[in-house]
């Protein structure tokens, strides 16, 4: 795989990927803030990582959801390491009765490798998913590609950072899931080097949702990622 030359053009072209709007001819806007705080680490083969996220929206005056995501993994060789996790999402949407929901998860991530400076990686997740506003079971995958652009000339310093998730929902639920395309994030922002090999990530996220009705929905958000690693 090349960049021909340009390593600029790949975090183009995962921009640009999330810029299609839905179908529908009306979209439903919001600005929100995401704030994650992921810790991870191993020993050997055994890999681990810790994740707390409390997202603010509706116009950036409340909490709507919280998600908290531990995992274990194996490490196979160097780049690809293989995890199961379990995921709590606490759900208080506008204008609806808060709900909560569960998630067992696998997860595969892949260190691609650097080309022309530009250094990839992928993330497969998928998940099985338990509503408490329903009795099915959801299955959803999603796939996320990551591209980052050192700045200043060093691996380990600020980096031009661009990565680009799909969600699809493999059936649906009688909690609303619907089976096909589900949402798309894109996110655009830069990582800063902190103490040993810890990070901070910031930018700014383009969600837009598939969801039920003829309106589709885009959410405008602030991210703020700290990423403590041992």
């Amino acid at each position: 795989m090349t960049v021909a030359g340009r390593p600029l053009s790949l975090l183009s072209a995962l921009w640009l990927a999330a810029s299609s709007l839905p179908a529908a001819a009306q979209v439903d806007h919001d600005g929100q803030i995401w704030i994650n705080a992921t810790a991870s680490g191993g020993v050997g083969s055994f890999a681990y990582f810790a994740e707390v996220q409390p997202r603010i929206g509706d116009g950036l005056s409340r909490l709507e959801q919280l998600i908290v995501r531990p995992a274990v993994g194996w490490k196979i060789g160097d780049a690809v390491t293989l995890y199961q996790g379990y995921a709590r999402v606490e759900n208080s949407p506008a204008g609806a009765r808060a709900f909560s929901e569960d998630r067992s998860f696998q997860q595969l991530g892949w260190e691609i490798g650097t080309f022309d400076g530009v250094t990839l990686s992928s993330r497969t997740r998928f998940e099985q998913r338990f509503q408490t506003n329903g009795r099915d079971t959801g299955l959803r995958l999603r796939q996320m590609l990551r591209a980052a652009l050192p700045l200043t000339g060093e691996k380990t310093g600020v980096a031009a950072v661009a990565w680009t998730e799909a969600f699809v929902a493999l059936n649906g639920t009688d909690w609303g899931a619907r089976a096909g395309f589900d949402r798309l994030r894109t996110f655009v922002g830069l990582e800063l080097p902190l103490a040993g090999r810890s990070t901070l990530e910031f930018g700014y996220v383009n969600q837009t949702v598939n969801a039920p009705g003829s309106r589709g929905t885009m959410d405008h958000i602030v991210s703020v990622n700290l990423f403590v690693r041992q």
